[in-house]
């Protein structure tokens, strides 16, 4: 980074001397840690006058590793750049994959994948906002009790690897929509505690606007808390999602209570969409009987899915082959934490972590 001659390069905590400007570098903290993200921080006294993410520390290769593993393969990869919400992350490689060899997936299936997809959303936004919370046990024994449920469900406890081409890799344990029901159940009360915690989250912090969501391509919670009303389940939908009723919680503030408050009020809606799953969920097979070798018909298709975190993309290009020619991925994170350069500015250095931790990014999800 290239610095003027009067500005001062300063560590955390020290300030600004007379007229010249501080240059504060935050990060990256840990260069083998799961990811990191660091910000180069143009400071006008104790308020931020510039900043630039820079990103990149820990760069996966995923795309790259996707064109060397056959189309079974993929989901192990696939669920792993956003470990807050791998379920999700499988359904755009199934689902992509499947669109390409015209498959039918059995009801079943597809209804215990929407399910499983709206705990996981639970289960993600409960970790952001339990982390905000001073007595954070409530929110994590709840998620803990969430979590068992898909673990029992996919055996897996964060890279579930529970889907596959055709459907799931078994069906659920005898029992399991009942403690499925219990579990949501104790995350309701949950959700009005967090909501003191919510209303502590300063107003008018870090505004993102309209224009600016649109501008940057922001998605998920974070676009739809500055007015911008989207959500695939609903506009586009996939899997069962055309048969519910998905309310869309907008705000219209942009800042960082707005974006809390999004989070907040989403894990009402998806725990309903939940239990709405669990009494549509009908008999019959999970999977279909798949050939020794797999292989997708030659051309390309983009599959796209509202995750928790906002709207991920798989464009998947085949030259009919048993592995992809070229998968490409569009990750929320990425887009959510490019738009930081305009929203900082302005906002008090002590605000700054309030203003990213809103942001709900993964940094695994931008380093792909």
């Amino acid at each position: 980074m290239t610095r003027d001659p009067e500005q001062l390069v300063v560590g955390i905590g020290a300030a600004a001397h007379g007229t010249v400007d501080a240059v504060l570098v935050l990060g990256p903290h840990h260069p083998s840690s799961h990811g990191v993200l660091q910000l180069a921080l143009t400071l006008d006294g104790d308020r931020i006058r510039t900043a630039e993410p820079i990103v990149g520390f820990v760069h996966r290769g995923a795309e790259k590793l996707f064109e060397v593993r056959d189309y079974r393969q993929l989901v192990m990869l696939a669920n792993r750049h956003d470990w807050l919400s791998a379920f999700s992350n499988e359904l755009g490689i199934v689902l992509a994959l499947e669109r390409m060899l015209g498959m039918t997936v059995p009801d079943r299936a597809v209804w215990l994948r929407t399910l499983l997809a709206e705990l996981n959303r639970v289960l993600n936004h409960l970790l952001f906002l339990g982390a905000m919370d001073p007595l954070a046990q409530r929110g994590f024994s709840a998620r803990e009790a969430l979590q068992s449920v898909m673990e029992e469900a996919t055996g897996g406890r964060m890279h579930y690897m529970y889907n596959r081409v055709g459907g799931l890799v078994e069906d659920v344990p005898e029992g399991w929509f009942a403690r499925a029901r219990a579990a949501i159940a104790g995350v309701r009360p949950v959700v009005s505690a967090l909501a003191s915690v919510v209303d502590d989250v300063p107003r008018g912090v870090g505004v993102l606007s309209a224009e600016q969501v649109r501008a940057y391509g922001v998605s998920g919670p974070v676009a739809r808390a500055s007015g911008v009303d989207m959500d695939l389940r609903r506009d586009d939908p996939y899997l069962a999602y055309s048969q519910l009723d998905v309310p869309v919680v907008t705000r219209t503030a942009g800042d960082a209570h707005a974006r809390c408050a999004c989070v907040l009020d989403q894990i009402g809606v998806s725990l309903d969409l939940a239990d709405a799953c669990l009494d549509r969920i009908p008999p019959g097979a999970v999977n279909l009987r798949l050939p020794k070798t797999l292989k997708a018909p030659e051309g390309s298709t983009y599959a796209w899915t509202e995750n928790p975190l906002g709207v991920q993309g798989y464009y998947l290009v085949s030259r009919g082959d048993r592995v992809p020619w070229r998968l490409a991925m569009r990750t929320a994170s990425f887009n959510n934490v490019s738009a930081l350069p305009a929203v900082l500015p302005g906002v008090p250095l002590d605000q700054l972590v309030t203003v990213l931790a809103s942001f709900f990014f993964v940094i695994g999800d931008i380093d792909k």
